[in-house]
Protein backbone atom coordinates (compact mmCIF):
# COMPACT_ATOMS: atom_id res chain seq x y z
CA UNK A 1 0.00 0.00 0.00
CA UNK A 2 2.85 2.43 1.08
CA UNK A 3 4.69 1.84 -2.53
CA UNK A 4 1.43 2.35 -4.15
CA UNK A 5 1.10 5.58 -2.65
CA UNK A 6 4.52 6.87 -3.43
CA UNK A 7 4.15 5.79 -7.11
CA UNK A 8 0.96 7.45 -7.72
CA UNK A 9 2.33 10.76 -5.77
CA UNK A 10 5.62 10.25 -7.80
CA UNK A 11 3.50 9.73 -10.96
CA UNK A 12 0.82 12.74 -10.23
CA UNK A 13 4.33 15.20 -9.86
CA UNK A 14 5.97 14.34 -13.29
CA UNK A 15 3.16 13.78 -15.40
CA UNK A 16 2.57 16.63 -17.30
CA UNK A 17 -0.66 16.92 -19.08
CA UNK A 18 0.37 19.87 -21.42
CA UNK A 19 -0.49 18.92 -24.95
CA UNK A 20 2.64 19.30 -27.31
CA UNK A 21 2.16 21.12 -30.42
CA UNK A 22 4.53 18.94 -32.71
CA UNK A 23 6.26 20.35 -35.54
CA UNK A 24 5.36 20.89 -38.88
CA UNK A 25 6.87 18.41 -40.71
CA UNK A 26 8.48 18.61 -43.55
CA UNK A 27 10.24 16.50 -46.77
CA UNK A 28 13.49 16.34 -47.17
CA UNK A 29 13.42 19.17 -49.93
CA UNK A 30 12.39 21.18 -46.80
CA UNK A 31 8.82 21.51 -48.15
CA UNK A 32 5.55 20.91 -45.78
CA UNK A 33 4.06 17.45 -45.53
CA UNK A 34 0.63 18.75 -45.90
CA UNK A 35 -1.52 15.92 -46.05
CA UNK A 36 -4.33 15.73 -43.21
CA UNK A 37 -3.70 11.76 -42.50
CA UNK A 38 0.04 12.01 -42.34
CA UNK A 39 0.47 14.92 -40.27
CA UNK A 40 -2.49 13.12 -38.18
CA UNK A 41 -0.96 9.94 -37.99
CA UNK A 42 2.80 11.57 -37.25
CA UNK A 43 1.42 13.50 -34.72
CA UNK A 44 -0.38 10.37 -32.97
CA UNK A 45 2.53 8.54 -33.61
CA UNK A 46 4.66 10.99 -31.21
CA UNK A 47 1.88 11.59 -29.03
CA UNK A 48 2.52 7.63 -28.01
CA UNK A 49 6.00 7.57 -28.31
CA UNK A 50 6.14 10.53 -25.55
CA UNK A 51 4.46 8.80 -23.35
CA UNK A 52 5.91 5.32 -23.63
CA UNK A 53 9.20 7.43 -23.06
CA UNK A 54 7.33 9.03 -20.06
CA UNK A 55 6.69 5.69 -18.34
CA UNK A 56 9.35 4.49 -18.95
CA UNK A 57 11.16 7.23 -17.35
CA UNK A 58 8.66 6.98 -14.42
CA UNK A 59 9.49 3.21 -14.15
CA UNK A 60 13.22 3.89 -13.83
CA UNK A 61 12.99 6.52 -11.24
CA UNK A 62 10.41 4.38 -8.84
CA UNK A 63 13.47 1.42 -9.32
CA UNK A 64 15.85 4.15 -8.36
CA UNK A 65 17.53 4.64 -11.37
CA UNK A 66 19.61 7.98 -11.66
CA UNK A 67 17.27 10.77 -13.60
CA UNK A 68 20.05 11.29 -15.76
CA UNK A 69 20.93 8.00 -16.71
CA UNK A 70 17.70 7.39 -17.72
CA UNK A 71 17.55 10.32 -20.07
CA UNK A 72 20.56 9.16 -21.51
CA UNK A 73 19.74 5.51 -22.28
CA UNK A 74 16.64 7.37 -23.90
CA UNK A 75 18.68 10.06 -26.28
CA UNK A 76 20.78 6.55 -27.06
CA UNK A 77 17.66 4.52 -28.41
CA UNK A 78 16.60 7.43 -30.51
CA UNK A 79 20.22 7.99 -31.59
CA UNK A 80 20.27 4.20 -32.75
CA UNK A 81 17.33 4.60 -34.76
CA UNK A 82 17.76 2.73 -38.58
CA UNK A 83 16.17 4.43 -41.61
CA UNK A 84 15.34 1.51 -43.68
CA UNK A 85 14.54 3.85 -46.58
CA UNK A 86 18.17 5.44 -46.58
CA UNK A 87 18.81 6.07 -50.46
Amino acid sequence: MLWENCYYNLKDSLMSNAKITWPKWLRDDHSVVSCTEKVKVMNENFDELKQIAQDALEDGLLMEVSESQMREALHQLVESLVNPYKR
